[in-house]
């Protein structure tokens, strides 16, 4: 890992606001007492990056001509048919492409899809919390939602197009055999890593990474892989959808797998849903305070959401379970209304019913299964309003 920098200034500069909303992180990662020396790992995190990415990235960035360039044609290529299909590609592409191919040891791959379908069987519940206690959420804490609007990335007229890709994304990831080799989910998350890489690349220069370490650093993306894998778990149990011992595993091995493929340093990837809650709790205590970013981020979503088919109905039910999960003090501070919480209230008797009732029927998983799948195929098409479900492309 390079580091550029010791602790960015961010860091713990709003701890007592974090012990506040780490709270239900707190008991759910069974921390007694602030674990300094974890701390202290995430505070040098902010300063480290995925440095398999980045010499992917400096070569994507190298003059033509150099024999060590890669170009975005090679790597689309290379990503769909192997680096065997690019035969003058630069080390680079291949190093990126051979460390994915090789599977990490304590991969099992029947565990990542029984993760997946248990992740697919959340159904709408799931895209419900990666919205609002995962994205939206995480809009309290400065940092990468300033990179996101300095981007461009989930603001303004981009905000449903991006929406959409990130539900694109979960989708390949979270379909059974998604993930095997060159399959759809697979492929994807290798372009994200890119992609970051890239970003990484280009805004490092005029980034202030005295205040925020590295744009996309190792910090922030234990941070993301937190979301999607502990928090997810946390949010639908919340909302009625019991989980077993055997399911929340399955499920953090399905991210771990995800995370390893995105770069994130192995020291965050967890089989544990007790464990990921401890260490997203200490995340929360590293970071520092909200920034005018977060208002204008979370302020775009719920303007897009009035934008999709039924839209009033979509706009209070998403702010009604906002307010349930993040409380009065952050939707005011995210510059949105409080709404009663008569959403959640409502899809726990409908998740009880269907979970613990329809559910242990025979043959009710596999509906649940089939459901969760129609779902999600339903949020994409509302999102992007077409066929087209391409992710973003590579920044040039």
């Amino acid at each position: 890992m390079t580091q550029v920098a010791s602790y960015p200034t961010r860091f713990r500069s709003a701890e007592e606001r974090g012990r506040r909303l780490g709270r239900v992180l707190k008991y759910a990662g069974g921390v007694r007492e602030v674990d300094e020396e974890l701390l202290a790992r995430l505070g040098a995190a902010f300063t480290e990056q995925d440095e398999l990415g980045a010499d992917l990235a400096a070569a994507m960035r190298l003059r033509a001509g150099d024999p060590h360039r890669v170009t975005m044609l090679q790597f689309r290529t290379a990503l769909e048919h192997g680096p065997g299909a690019v035969p003058d590609a630069g080390p680079a592409l291949a190093a990126f492409l051979r460390t994915a191919e090789q599977d990490p040891p304590w991969l099992d791959r029947d565990l990542v899809d029984e993760g997946a379908r248990a992740f697919r069987r959340f159904g709408r519940t799931a895209a419900d919390v990666l919205l609002q206690l995962s994205l939206i959420g995480g809009y309290r804490f400065g940092g990468p939602p300033d990179l996101l609007v300095a981007t461009g990335g989930l603001t303004g007229d981009s905000t449903r197009r991006r929406l959409a890709e990130t539900q694109s994304w979960a989708v390949a990831v979270t379909t059974p055999g998604g993930l095997e080799q060159y399959a759809p989910g697979w492929r994807t998350t290798l372009h994200v890593r890119a992609m970051h890489a890239l970003v990484n690349q280009a805004f490092a220069p005029r980034w202030d990474v005295e205040r925020w370490g590295l744009p996309i650093n190792q910090a922030d993306q234990a941070g993301t892989l937190g979301l999607f894998d502990g928090t997810v778990l946390i949010g639908v149990k919340a909302l009625g959808v019991p989980v077993s011992r055997r399911e929340s595993r399955a499920v953090m091995h399905l991210w771990k797998y995800v995370g390893w493929l995105m770069g994130v340093d192995e020291r965050w990837l967890v089989d544990s849903e007790r464990e990921r809650h401890r260490i997203n709790y200490h995340v929360v205590l590293a970071q520092g305070g909200i920034t005018e970013a977060g208002p204008r981020l979370a302020q775009d979503i719920v303007e897009v959401l009035g934008t999709l088919p039924h839209g009033r109905w979509k706009t209070e039910r998403n702010l009604s379970m906002l307010s349930a999960f993040l409380g009065r003090e952050s939707m005011r501070e995210l510059g949105l209304p409080w709404r009663p919480p008569w959403a959640p209230a409502m899809l726990w008797a409908a998740n009880s019913a269907r979970h613990r009732v329809l559910g242990r029927l025979p043959g009710g998983r596999d509906r649940l299964d089939v459901a969760g799948g129609r779902v999600a195929q339903r949020i994409l098409a509302e999102y992007y309003g077409s066929d087209d479900r391409a992710v973003a492309d590579l920044p040039a």
